[in-house]
């Protein structure tokens, strides 16, 4: 969906009118087809990306109709363009650009496949959707409000193709999906671990809700997979595939994404328990007043608190601030949330022999177990796939919460051991 080349156009086309927008082109000579690109590299070039690509065959006229642009409208508005992105209000573009420049750059550029399917329509059907790109990239009509995955570089190509074979896409697409979009996220963001649960944990029930096969084309892998085994019912009731030619223009040898999305709770429970256990660890070595472990607590303390805050008030602010709808109703919160970046100033007061910290860490902790026993509660009347972050930050907050309820009783009993001064 989102690619380098909307940041860096390869090649442009004179804005002169295209033939089948001033009348020169014949329905017969049009030939449309879908290009699907790999994914790439990068966080946004992760999930692929799709164009519409039209040709006259008889005037030799063709460009790429590419609905990934964007940046700044206004040139130099860098600033505008990061707060529309941080408030989920991003603006796309749809932009046309040169066939040979645009597949050289996903090749040479980013080292992407370059797949073609020529599409097998009527006359008409071919025109209309050529005239309809031609009149989306007119100024009035070129932008729209961007969402991953409802209205993207994919479903808009789809909704177009779907509209000249009147709706047979959607139709045959109408079942339920074996995914959900969540499901999806998790397959495609395998190749990086670390921002595969940073996305995982953002991200609300959104993306848990069902989808039909058609939702599942928000990918431009599956939308590609879809056309190649449409069957379209024509007019004289004959039925004969949309696809009628596909190839690869260019292979990558990249890795696919995997079909199913990765198992990876009992891992992260594993590191859940590691990171709880260790605070136990630390704090049983420290019981009698040992230096280097109130120094190692604290310090770990303080790097939990500011990855977790940092989590949580991202997600805070995400939540409750912007337009990001699928961080909406994410109990998440309850794991990793602005409580935690108290324990960033408390851990390193804890490590330097602060004598500032003692009820403050205590009770943040409690209050972060707390809450992560309450996302346990919660989760039978939530449609919300948190697994993965259940995992890693229940046995987390848990852990330390019970390690300072152990600490505190054996000062008692300690306290309560040594005789009374008369």
């Amino acid at each position: 969906m989102l690619t380098a080349l909307s940041l860096l156009v390869a090649t442009t086309v004179g804005q002169s009118q295209l033939p089948w927008m001033t009348g020169e082109s014949r329905p017969e000579d049009m030939q449309i087809s879908v290009v699907t690109f790999s994914p790439g590299d990068t966080l946004v070039e992760w999930w692929g990306h799709t164009a519409l690509m039209v040709e006259d065959r008889r005037l030799n006229r063709g460009v790429i109709y590419n609905f990934g642009m964007f940046g700044p409208r206004t040139p130099g508005d860098d600033v505008g363009f990061i707060k529309d992105f941080i408030k989920g209000r991003l603006i796309f573009w749809v932009a046309y650009e040169g066939i040979n420049g645009t597949f050289n750059f996903y090749k040479n550029q980013l080292h992407r496949d370059v797949r073609i399917q020529e599409l097998d329509l009527d006359p008409s059907e071919a025109m209309q959707i050529a005239q309809r790109l031609g009149t989306h990239v007119l100024p009035d009509n070129m932008y729209y409000r961007y969402h991953h995955y409802d209205d993207n570089c994919s479903t808009r190509p789809r909704d177009i193709i779907d509209a000249a074979i009147g709706g047979q896409l959607k139709v045959a697409t109408s079942a339920p999906s074996s995914m959900t979009f969540r499901q999806h996220t998790l397959r495609y963001s395998k190749v990086n671990p670390p921002m595969s649960l940073v996305l995982d944990y953002l991200q609300g029930p959104l993306i848990d809700r069902p989808i039909t096969g058609l939702g599942d084309a928000y990918l431009p892998d599956e939308l590609e997979a879809q056309l190649q085994k449409l069957q379209v019912k024509r007019a004289d009731g004959s039925t004969r595939p949309l696809v009628k030619k596909q190839w690869n223009w260019f292979e990558s040898g990249r890795v696919k994404p995997p079909a199913t999305p990765p198992n990876w709770i009992p891992h992260e429970l594993l590191i859940g328990l590691l990171f709880g256990g260790l605070a136990h660890a630390l704090g049983h070595w420290g019981r009698d007043g040992r230096k280097a472990a109130r120094v190692l607590l604290g310090l770990y303390t303080a790097l939990l608190g500011l990855l977790l805050g940092i989590l949580g008030l991202a997600l805070f602010f995400l939540r409750f601030f912007t337009d990001h709808d699928v961080t909406f109703g994410n109990w998440n919160l309850l794991q990793a949330s602005p409580i935690h970046i108290a324990l960033l100033p408390l851990g390193l007061m804890y490590a330097f022999g602060s004598k500032r910290w003692p009820g403050g860490l205590r009770k943040t902790w409690w209050i972060c177990g707390a809450l992560s026993l309450l996302g346990l509660l919660v989760l039978p009347f939530s449609i919300q796939a948190n697994g993965n972050i259940l995992a890693i930050l229940v046995p987390l907050n848990v852990g330390f919460a019970s390690m300072w309820y152990l600490a505190q009783k054996y000062e008692r009993e300690m306290a309560a051991k040594k005789p009374a001064v008369s």
